[in-house]
């Protein structure tokens, strides 16, 4: 066999093989992005249902207006993480910035929730009723999408870093992807979602 039929084969198969592994990173890389955009669309529903329960609850809690304002507050910074996480899912700044937002809004809706102990009248409120169940809902849903970002985000990471991927990762700027995990603070004990219902 003509050695220059062996060089060409060779060069084919390489060219095949290069072509391969960078549609799968890009397939994963866009598994991921599309991941992240089930949490984007849960982590909305979750902003927009938090407003409507502090306005049922500022009735009843006239003087928990702090309270009420640090919910607000901790809603507003995590909306504002989530929009610049959304324009580059997995990038590790923005979603740390998020991971640690989320958990400041959950530890505001918790202290929320032992706020609104006090109030009998604002526990039995169908309103309220309504809108925890919503947010209680949203909060599951929330966690299952996380999860499956995650495993994408996981899967993506393990494919870039495989070699011979990893010749093709690195100079192709197939970046190394960020899960996101939810920061409570220097304890971290609070893993579940926050409890909203009475």
């Amino acid at each position: 066999m003509n050695p220059l039929w062996i060089v060409l084969g060779v060069v084919a198969l390489l060219i095949l093989m290069f072509i391969s592994i960078y549609n799968t990173l890009v397939s994963l890389r866009n598994h991921f992005g599309n991941a992240f955009a089930q949490i984007d669309v849960q982590l909305k529903r979750r902003y927009d249902l938090i407003p409507n329960l502090v306005e049922t609850a500022k009735g009843y809690m006239a003087h928990e207006k702090e309270t009420l304002q640090g919910v607000i507050e901790a809603r507003n910074t995590a909306l504002a993480a989530a929009k610049a996480v959304g324009a580059n899912p997995g990038d590790p700044g923005p979603m740390n910035a998020l991971g640690s937002a989320e958990g400041l809004l959950s530890k505001a809706l918790g202290g929320l929730t032992v706020t609104m102990e006090q109030y009998p009248d604002l526990k039995a409120n169908q309103n309220m009723l309504d809108v925890q169940e919503e947010l209680k809902s949203t909060e599951n849903r929330i966690a299952f999408a996380r999860q499956a970002f995650n495993d994408s985000v996981t899967a993506y990471n393990i494919a870039r870093e495989k070699f011979p991927n990893v010749m093709i990762s690195g100079p192709f700027n197939f970046k190394k992807a960020a899960t996101l995990e939810i920061d409570f603070g220097e304890n971290n004990e609070e893993r579940e979602a926050p409890q909203v219902s009475f």
